[in-house]
C-alpha cells in the first residue's frame, strides 16, 4: 500500500475513538481508513475482522449519522477492513465536537475556525450573518454619508443615493433584515464602534528597530473598516513614513515615499479579505522594509502563483467586497494584486513579495534608503530656513528627544509658535518625528 496521505489513514486495530478520524474525513474531502494496517502500509491483520466489519458500520451510523462503505479485505491469511468515507454536505460531529482532516492530520475545530466551517457547510459567509443584537441604532450616519459620497463620485452609485436615509442605504445593500437587525458586514463597515461587537477589529502598526523583538513604538487603528485605510495612511504619514517635498517649477509636490495608490490598494485587499473575526491586521515598519499581514487562508485551489496570474475574484467577505466596490475603492475582477505590483514597479520599486504565513498572507515591501528618499527634497538654495528654524535644528541635534515645551523655554517663545515651526519644517522635509508625542524623537533629514 501507499504511505498515509491527506485522504488515507492506517490503524493496526480498531478503537472507537477512530470515529473522530471518520468524522474528520466526512467534514473535509472524504478519505479511506484501513484497519489492520500499520503506518508503513503493511497489512498486519485483525483477529476479529468479521465481527468488526459488522460493528463498525453500525457505530458510524449511531455516532455520526452517516453511512460509509465498509469492506472486509484479505491479503494472504490476513484479514483487514477498508472504510470509505464520502465528503458530507452537512457538518458532522462526534459527541458534540467537530473534527476536520487537514493535510495528514486530524484537527478539532474550535472558535473562529469552527464558525467558518459551519457557515461554509451551510453555504454562507461570515459577513452575511445577521446579528440580532445590532440594529440601525448602532450605525454611524457619517460613515453612511462617506460611502454614498464616494460611490456617487466614482459613478457606481446614482446621484439620487445622496438623498437616501441610512435605512434605505442598508436596504439597497441588503445589509439589514425586515426586523431591523443588521448583518455583520454592516457593523464592520458602518457601525459607530465595531469593536463593541468584534473586539479584534483593529489595525496594528509597529515601528521596529533591528528586528521584530525591538519594538520602538506602536499604534492601534480602530473604527469602521470602510474608512480604516484613510486612518492608517494618516498615521503612517505623520509618524512612520517619509513624505519628501520637491518642486516642479513653482508647484510643491509632497508624495509619500512609496507609491500611495498601489499601497492603498494593498490596504483595501487586507481589509476586505481578512478572516473576520480573527487576529488584527498587523503592519511592521522597519528601516529597510514594511511587512503587512492579515489572517485568512487563500480560497481552495488557489496559491500565491494563482494571485500573480489572471484569476477570478473569490472574496472571503462578499458583502464587504461589494461595498468597497460600490464606493469606487476596488475592482471586482481579480486584478488587485497585479495592480499593486505594477504600481510599485512603475514607481521604481521592487514588486512586493506575497507569501502564505501563519494562516494568513504576508506582504513585504522594500523601502528605499532615507538618503535616497530625501535626495529630491528642496535644498536651502530654494527655501531658506529662518534663524529660529536653524536654532531648532541645532537643539534637535543636541537632544533628539527634546519637547516643544523645552524648545519654547530655550528660545523664549510660546509653545504654539514652536509647534507651528516644527510643522512647517516637517512639510519642507528638513525633519521628521518618530514615535508618540511623549516618547518619540526628532530626526534631521536635510540641513
Amino acid at each position: 500500500m501507499n504511505n498515509e496521505s491527506q485522504n488515507t489513514e492506517y490503524k493496526e486495530s480498531w478503537r472507537d475513538e477512530y470515529l473522530k478520524w471518520i468524522c474528520g474525513f466526512a467534514n473535509a474531502k472524504g478519505g479511506v481508513l484501513f484497519i489492520g494496517v500499520n503506518d508503513n502500509g503493511e497489512v498486519v491483520g485483525l483477529k476479529n475482522a468479521h465481527k468488526l466489519s459488522e460493528d463498525i458500520p453500525n457505530k458510524i451510523v449511531n455516532y455520526l449519522g452517516i453511512v460509509c462503505e465498509t469492506n472486509l479485505l484479505k491479503k494472504g491469511d490476513l484479514d483487514y477492513i477498508e472504510i470509505i468515507v464520502e465528503p458530507s454536505n452537512v457538518p458532522i460531529n462526534f459527541q458534540g465536537k467537530y473534527h476536520y482532516r487537514s493535510g495528514s492530520t486530524k484537527q478539532e475545530l474550535k472558535g473562529s475556525a469552527l464558525q467558518q466551517f459551519l457557515l461554509k457547510k451551510m453555504g454562507k459567509q461570515w459577513d452575511e450573518v445577521i446579528d440580532t443584537s445590532a440594529t440601525i441604532d448602532c450605525i454611524d450616519e457619517k460613515a453612511i454619508r462617506y460611502f454614498v459620497r464616494k460611490g456617487t463620485e466614482s459613478k457606481r452609485l446614482v446621484s439620487e443615493s445622496l438623498g437616501n436615509t441610512p435605512q434605505e442605504v442598508l436596504e439597497n445593500l441588503r445589509l439589514i433584515d425586515e426586523c431591523g437587525h443588521v448583518k455583520n458586514a454592516a457593523i464592520l463597515l458602518f457601525a459607530k464602534c465595531p469593536q463593541d461587537y468584534f473586539p479584534g477589529v483593529q489595525f496594528k502598526i509597529g515601528r521596529f528597530g533591528k528586528d521584530e523583538t525591538d519594538l520602538m513604538f506602536q499604534d492601534e487603528i480602530e473604527g469602521n473598516i470602510l474608512q480604516m485605510a484613510d486612518r492608517v495612511l494618516e498615521v503612517l504619514k505623520s509618524k512612520y513614513l517619509v513624505s519628501p517635498i520637491h518642486y516642479n517649477g513653482m508647484q510643491r509636490i509632497e508624495p509619500l515615499e512609496i507609491p500611495e495608490e498601489a499601497f492603498r490598494e494593498m490596504l483595501y485587499n487586507a481589509i476586505i479579505h481578512r478572516d473576520y473575526p480573527g487576529a488584527p491586521i498587523q503592519m511592521r515598519v522597519f528601516s529597510d522594509h514594511i511587512e503587512l499581514w492579515n489572517i485568512g487562508e487563500l480560497p481552495q485551489g488557489y496559491s500565491i502563483d494563482t494571485l500573480m496570474q489572471k484569476h477570478t475574484s473569490r472574496p472571503r467577505n462578499l458583502n464587504i467586497a461589494q461595498v468597497f466596490y460600490k464606493a469606487g475603492f476596488v475592482e471586482s475582477w481579480g486584478r488587485g494584486i497585479k495592480k499593486i505590483c505594477d504600481g510599485f514597479v512603475s514607481a521604481g520599486f521592487d514588486a512586493p513579495v506575497f507569501e502564505e504565513n501563519s494562516g494568513g498572507i504576508l506582504v513585504t515591501i522594500k523601502r528605499k534608503e532615507i538618503t535616497d528618499v530625501v535626495s529630491d527634497v528642496v535644498s536651502l538654495s530654494q527655501v531658506q530656513l529662518t534663524e529660529r528654524q536653524r536654532k531648532i535644528i541645532n537643539l534637535i541635534e543636541v537632544n533628539p528627544r527634546i519637547s516643544a515645551a523645552l524648545m519654547s523655554q530655550v528660545l523664549s517663545v510660546v509653545v504654539r509658535t514652536i509647534q507651528r515651526e516644527l510643522a512647517t519644517m516637517q512639510k519642507l522635509g528638513f525633519i521628521r518625528h518618530e514615535g508618540n508625542t511623549s516618547a518619540g524623537r526628532w530626526i534631521v533629514l536635510k540641513k
